[in-house]
């Protein structure tokens, strides 16, 4: 892998964003495989995809799981250097659970080697200086006190981030403050239909439509953008006061692991670019359902797979644009279960 170099960071709208996933890397472990997996690593695969320079942040363990994570997490063509190994603790795993028309839950063991992850003061000027502009991040690694203050020193150490808040609530792996406090400090968020039932009733929002929801929640948090994903009923998108509903995609559903990544990304991919709400929820309801018609959370996909929204500023970087650095990105392993 080349060498990160701050150059051409005055560039990045259209050499594409430089983006900073911190949280956890993980199997996904199903009845009869295991994927790599874990949010920000899905993210991170994605959005690379999508021609935007990615660095992860987190921890596996000295273990048969966390030497094959850094070699899958290679794979895909990300950088590895901020995924240390920590051999106090062992690799992150989530069991998932199918449930009817491939929808998902998890249970994820605790504690993991993601929970220990952490960067020195030499690792935290070689990231400033790399000149991230945003930050992304879920809830699952800022559970912990202690990682949500390293999530914190992290953006306090770069100067004018923007922060992408990807809300994702897993059972017994939230507290409700933490979430509020997460919601105040992002720029742009996204989250599903049921956690947004769950932020008005935590926030004191009247119980009201999607739209009424969203602009309410950012003007109290003061967001840039926010999406709703609607399951099979496609995504609502509020960006700078405009506010669009997008109908859900007809395909085939092998699994919905990574689909709300991939979401994610596209997401961030438009808000990049200049989109509107309307081309955003279009392109980000694309790229979500395709992975949904794939198994896994980094399924293998082509740009060419995705239709360019009706907008003068939707346009999809190439692989020819991406930073130098960055090799394009191949679809994680599968391996069978020990």
């Amino acid at each position: 892998m080349s060498e990160i170099t701050p150059s051409q960071s005055s560039n990045q709208m259209t050499r594409g964003c430089r983006i900073l996933a911190v949280g956890e890397v993980l199997w996904d472990v199903f009845h009869d495989s295991k994927r790599l997996g874990g949010a920000p690593l899905n993210f991170s695969a994605h959005i690379s995809r999508l021609g935007h320079p990615a660095l992860l942040v987190s921890g596996v363990g000295d273990d048969a799981l966390g030497h094959a994570a850094i070699a899958a997490v290679a794979g895909t063509g990300l950088d590895t250097r901020f995924v240390r190994m920590i051999p106090a603790l062992p690799t992150g795993v989530a069991r998932v659970i199918l449930g009817p028309k491939g929808q998902t839950s998890f249970r994820i063991e605790r504690p993991a080697a993601y929970d220990a992850v952490s960067l020195s003061e030499a690792d935290c000027a070689e990231i400033a200086a790399w000149a991230p502009r945003w930050l992304y991040h879920g809830t699952l690694f800022a559970h912990r006190d202690s990682c949500k203050a390293k999530l914190n020193g992290i953006a306090a150490a770069l100067p004018g981030v923007a922060r992408f808040y990807d809300v994702n609530l897993r059972p017994g792996c939230f507290a409700p403050e933490t979430v509020l406090e997460l919601l105040a400090l992002a720029n742009a968020v996204k989250l599903n239909e049921s956690e947004m039932a769950w932020v008005a009733a935590h926030a004191g929002f009247p119980k009201t439509s999607i739209g009424d929801f969203c602009s309410a929640a950012a003007e109290r948090f003061h967001w840039d953008s926010v999406a709703v994903t609607l399951a099979e009923r496609g995504c609502a998108v509020w960006r700078l006061g405009e506010y669009v509903e997008a109908p859900g995609r007809d395909v085939r559903v092998a699994d919905t692991v990574g689909a709300g990544d991939g979401f994610a990304a596209a997401m961030l991919h438009g808000v990049c670019c200049g989109w509107s709400a309307r081309a955003i929820a279009e392109f980000a309801n694309q790229l979500g359902s395709l992975i949904a018609s794939r198994s896994g959370g980094i399924p293998d996909w082509r740009l060419d797979e995705l239709r360019v929204p009706d907008d003068p500023f939707a346009r999809v970087k190439r692989p020819g644009e991406l930073e130098p650095s960055v090799p394009p990105v191949a679809p994680a392993p599968a391996a069978r279960l020990p």
